[in-house]
């Protein structure tokens, strides 16, 4: 294939994935945004209120990152995961990998829309949250490159869970089991600054907060570790990632066996 039929090929992917789920916004946009407003009221006025500040700023601005981060890592895995799944279960993925169309086409257009889904899920989260937090972001380039290398990395994620997965039950186990954990751990919640020292370098193994915490940093400006350090981690995952995602496909493991 040359350059223009490839773009063609990935557009065409890319289009499917979109058209995906903004024709179902009530299902895959609304719940996350409502999700989260309860969140804001909950955690943010109601217990907020009683934490005070933390790090200099208020509780329910300090978790506000977090909780736009939460909603565009689990809509970028919940996109890709049940979009492949259902793709390979219906036969289309086999049509795709046997076509002169190179993997690494199809890998791209799947993470571009699960990519283009966490974005979507994670502006309609931040404009719901204008209406809790007067929030100002410090570093535009740092808060938009964070949450896209994010959204790439759980798409990722959520694409190798579908190549593995047998059944549609299978697809829930990570999400509930590993995702949800990891999110709920990952300073969402708090700074591990409160945390013993035994239990700060616990944290310390949990991904998620790296990515937190840059985020943070984006938009408030003020993190538990370096920003480059949090870039370091997330670049890492991804390259492993999609080095055994593309693997996955070349090998047609769990597709053609």
């Amino acid at each position: 294939m040359n350059a223009q039929q490839q773009w063609t090929a990935y557009t065409t992917i890319l289009v499917k994935e979109v058209l995906r789920f903004t024709r179902i916004w009530v299902q895959t946009i609304v719940p996350p945004v409502i999700t989260t407003a309860l969140y804001f009221v909950i955690f943010g006025n109601l217990i907020g209120s009683q934490i005070g500040d933390m790090g200099g700023h208020s509780y329910i601005d300090f978790i506000t990152p977090g909780l736009i981060m939460m909603t565009v890592i689990t809509n970028s895995y919940a996109n890709v995961v049940s979009s492949f799944y259902g793709s390979k279960f219906q036969g289309n993925i086999a049509e795709m990998l046997v076509s002169p169309m190179p993997n690494w086409i199809i890998l791209a257009g799947f993470i571009s829309g699960g990519v283009a889904r966490g974005l979507a899920v994670g502006l309609a989260v931040t404009l719901v949250s204008l209406l809790f937090s007067d929030l100002s972001v410090q570093h535009i380039f740092i808060t938009f490159t964070i949450v896209l290398l994010t959204s790439t990395l759980f798409s990722l994620a959520g694409l190798i869970n579908a190549v593995y997965a047998k059944s549609f039950d299978d697809i829930t186990i990570v999400p509930t089991f590993v995702l949800t954990p990891l999110t709920y751990l990952g300073g969402v919640f708090y700074s591990i600054a409160m945390l013993s020292p035994l239990w700060q370098n616990i944290s310390l193994l949990n991904p998620v907060l790296y990515m937190v915490n840059g985020f943070r940093y984006g938009i408030l400006g003020a993190s538990d570790m370096s920003i480059w350090l949090s870039y370091g981690v997330i670049m890492a995952f991804i390259l492993l990632l999609g080095w055994f995602s593309l693997h996955l496909l070349n090998k047609g493991i769990g597709i053609r066996s």
